[in-house]
């Protein structure tokens, strides 16, 4: 089982993104053996998260099994999140300036459903210091660090940082993400700690992939990478 944990739809005005469309990503998806991608609507992450995420919803009932919905939180709109049918939530420190370890983000955590947050290495909003603070508050609570801190400069700090917080595990997308640096942070922090991500729409779904299936890893390791370690964490929800 092939599942992209780190995906959106929508357009967005900072990037072109040619193809911002759900049938566009299925036929991506089973080009590459893509079983399912969790996404949020980049109308949620920016101005709306209640249309957006209502968006996400009817693309996954229209996509049946194919995409999981994270569903994000913006503390300043305060939308409602719900605890079933959902692969869990999104968070966007960076775009609506919050902190991750800021308290207007406990509505989040008190639903103990896996949580995916922008990560970046060096922000005041997102710096992987801050995954260590909510990971101690909540230990119970899965947490991928999206972009695994997205500056390659940060990626061997981020796996240090979390490698003693088990709840937390690298998500690796990124337009500066390597197949050598997936290999080197499954040796930092070991491979069940790895999750794969393609960041599509925003990029391309092939080139995430690729890196993950041409990376220098054993089969057992890729395998773990490219689903196994979020199915794990997707268990009720799958």
């Amino acid at each position: 089982m092939i599942l992209d944990a780190h995906g959106h739809l929508g357009p967005w005005p900072d990037f072109l993104i040619p193809d911002q469309s759900a049938g566009g990503m299925v036929t991506l998806m089973d080009l590459l053996g893509i079983e399912a991608i969790g996404i949020s609507h980049l109308l949620a992450v920016g101005p709306d998260a209640e249309e957006g995420n209502r968006r996400a919803f009817d693309a996954a009932e229209r996509h049946p099994g194919r995409f999981g919905v994270w569903q994000v939180y913006n503390p300043h709109q305060r939308n409602r999140l719900t605890g079933t049918g959902v692969w869990g939530v999104k968070l966007h420190p960076d775009v609506h300036e919050c902190r991750l370890d800021d308290r207007r983000y406990d509505p989040v955590w008190e639903l103990g459903l896996p949580v995916l947050a922008h990560g970046q290495t060096g922000s005041p909003w997102s710096d992987p210091e801050q995954f260590v603070t909510v990971a101690r508050r909540h230990p119970d609570v899965p947490l991928l660090l999206g972009h695994a801190g997205l500056w390659p400069h940060g990626f061997a700090r981020a796996a240090d940082l979390v490698g003693g917080h088990p709840n937390v595990y690298l998500e690796i997308c990124g337009s500066k993400m390597t197949g050598r640096w997936i290999a080197r942070l499954a040796g930092l922090i070991g491979a069940d700690r790895v999750v794969y991500g393609s960041d599509a729409c925003f990029l391309d779904l092939r080139i995430g992939f690729g890196r993950v299936a041409l990376a220098p890893l054993d089969d057992a390791d890729r395998a773990l990478i490219q689903g196994g370690n979020l199915a794990r964490l997707l268990k009720r929800a799958l």
